[in-house]
């Protein structure tokens, strides 16, 4: 199994913005479609993003589309997500997850698909 851990929240101000990380350890990230989502607080977790295991496909909810931008480096066993004019509203708590079983062009956003997920990285935005 694949082991994931995030990094690159923190604390910005509206207009601002970050880059999240997420690094995979235990198995080649290739093996995965994989995506980001978040959870405010009193919130059910939603999508935000995802990527195909290979040939760059990608897929944003509407809430970031044209704000965020996923990418992954298969050598580096990284994905990551650039996170540009944040707004208050992204504040949330950001979870990288691993879908094992998507085929190879496939996108995923649905949560109960993905098979591996990161402790989570929290993002504050404030206004």
């Amino acid at each position: 199994q694949v082991q994931l851990v995030e990094s690159g929240g923190g604390l910005v101000q509206a207009g601002g913005s970050l880059r999240l990380s997420c690094v995979a350890s235990g198995r080649t990230l290739s093996t995965y479609a994989m995506g980001w989502f978040r959870q405010a607080p009193g919130k059910e977790r939603e999508f935000v993003a995802t990527i195909a295991k290979i040939g760059g496909r990608t897929y944003y909810a509407d809430s970031v589309k044209g704000r965020f931008t996923i990418s992954r480096d298969n050598a580096k066993n990284t994905v990551s997500l650039q996170m540009n004019s944040l707004k208050p509203e992204d504040t949330a708590v950001y979870y990288c997850a691993a879908d094992e079983g998507a085929g190879l062009f496939v996108i995923t956003t649905r949560a109960n698909e993905y098979d591996y997920w990161g402790q989570g990285t929290q993002v504050t935005v404030s206004s």
